[in-house]
């Protein structure tokens, strides 16, 4: 635990400082800094900052979606013609020409997990600080040890401690009250349904949309259908050994993966998708009111026109007459 805690010591002492400073601020702004409501949204700040840090990120990761989606069919084409071969020369072979494609194209398919690799520290940095905190320990910057018996003791609507996790309230010797463990219960089976079903929207709406016809008939096709299936099981199974404090910075996160999917979907949509198709009839709406609109603005002047005098032209015959008499 101790070479765990030290890899993830400069993780936890920034997590630290972004939740003391947020509650400071909370408090200041008139909250009860004992409250479960102020630990609650000091972790949605937490997320706002790290999702916003990870923009760049999502980023890159679209545009290396688009070049795997854009590859699809030549990498369709390398299965094609290694089907059926199963000896290890033919397996090398078709690894070899994957990953020259992979090389050319400029991206991989674990692309796609990167900002959830990253966000997976952030996970475990803020476990550690919940957990120190139960404990009644100061943390290893600014959570001093008034705040973690603070964040320690808040609770969700006033019964559903934030250190708390659905399998230890079933446990033993917990020390909840049946009223405690009815309400931590009731909460994480709330939150582990809302992170399940963000999850599961939020694939689906890839799927559903933004993708070629291309992409549809490609193996990673497939895999993505089994993961709009597996991913929501991963959360709804593991959701009961987390603190209520991680599965809210984890909801949190999903509905911000699930807008931001929403807005890249509706405005930079996989060209031949789904979506690029709404996108187009939606612009081909607004240009229609537009022309309607010039060709009412086009025709007040020709008419205003013919009612008053016709302009004259102006003549280039006085131009040549200067040059002659110079």
């Amino acid at each position: 635990m101790e070479f765990f805690d030290t890899i993830l010591w400069p993780i936890r002492w920034v997590i630290e400082a972004v939740l003391a400073g947020s509650h400071a601020v909370l408090e200041a702004m008139g909250m009860d800094p004992a409250s479960g409501a102020a630990w609650f949204f000091s972790i949605m700040v937490l997320v706002l900052l790290v999702r916003a840090a990870l923009i760049p990120v999502f980023v890159r990761q679209i545009k290396s979606q688009r070049r795997m989606m854009e590859i699809a069919p030549e990498l369709k084409k390398i299965q094609d013609k290694y089907k059926g071969k199963k000896d290890q020369f033919s397996r090398e072979a078709m690894s070899r020409e994957t990953m020259a494609l992979y090389s050319k194209a400029g991206t991989n398919p674990f692309s796609s997990c990167l900002p959830l690799l990253l966000q997976m520290p952030i996970f475990f940095g803020l476990f550690r600080v919940l957990q120190t905190a139960a404990e009644g320990r100061s943390g290893v910057s600014f959570m001093t040890e008034q705040l973690a018996e603070q964040f320690g003791q808040a609770a969700l609507f006033g019964f559903a401690p934030l250190k708390a996790t659905m399998i230890a309230a079933f446990a033993e010797g917990s020390g909840y009250s049946s009223a405690e463990t009815i309400g931590i219960v009731i909460t994480a089976g709330i939150m582990v349904v809302l992170m399940s079903a963000s999850q599961f929207v939020t694939q689906l709406q890839i799927m559903s949309k933004n993708q070629s016809p291309a992409m549809k008939e490609s193996p990673m096709y497939r895999q993505q259908r089994i993961l709009l299936y597996m991913l929501p099981l991963v959360f709804l199974f593991s959701g009961v050994y987390f603190p209520l404090g991680v599965m809210t910075y984890w909801l949190v996160s999903n509905f911000w993966t699930m807008g931001q999917q929403f807005i890249v979907i509706r405005n930079l949509p996989t060209p031949g998708s789904e979506a690029e198709k709404e996108r187009d009839a939606r612009l081909a709406k607004k240009r229609a009111r537009k022309g309607i609109v010039l060709i009412e603005e086009d025709d007040e002047p020709e008419e205003e026109q013919e009612k008053g005098q016709r302009p004259q032209p102006k003549g280039k015959s006085r131009s040549k007459k200067k040059k002659k008499r110079k």
